[in-house]
């Protein structure tokens, strides 16, 4: 397994940036897919998006296509989720989560994972 740490939330206004960082350790990375999750106060936990480590196919789920952006360094072993014209509704926990050959062609629950993180806070404010 994978061990995955989060960093990079914060307080931000709405129409606003910020870049998430999910660095990855423990193992090789090129066999996984890496899952981007969000947990609202009173809300189920949200598939946000993913990208497959091998070659940086990512998807998007529609509340933030065009809006949020994955990538990844192979260098730093670390994925970032680029967040821009946010809104309130964006506030939540937001998690990374790793799970072997996934092929990241649609969402997938927070469950079907083997690692996810501690989480960051991301609140927008209005």
């Amino acid at each position: 397994q994978v061990q995955l740490a989060e960093s990079g939330g914060g307080l931000v206004q709405a129409g606003g940036s910020l870049r998430l960082s999910c660095a990855v350790s423990g193992r090789s990375t090129s066999t996984y897919g890496i899952g981007w999750f969000r947990q609202a106060p009173g809300k189920e936990r949200e598939f946000v998006g993913g990208i497959r480590w091998s070659d940086g196919i990512t998807y998007y789920t529609d509340s933030v296509k065009g809006r949020f952006t994955i990538s990844r360094d192979n260098a730093k072993s670390t994925v970032y989720l680029q967040m821009s014209s946010l809104k309130p509704e964006d506030t939540a926990i937001y998690y990374c989560a790793a799970r072997r050959y996934w092929g990241v062609a649609g969402p997938l629950p927070s469950a079907d994972f083997e690692s996810r993180g501690q989480g960051t806070q991301v609140t927008v404010s209005s």
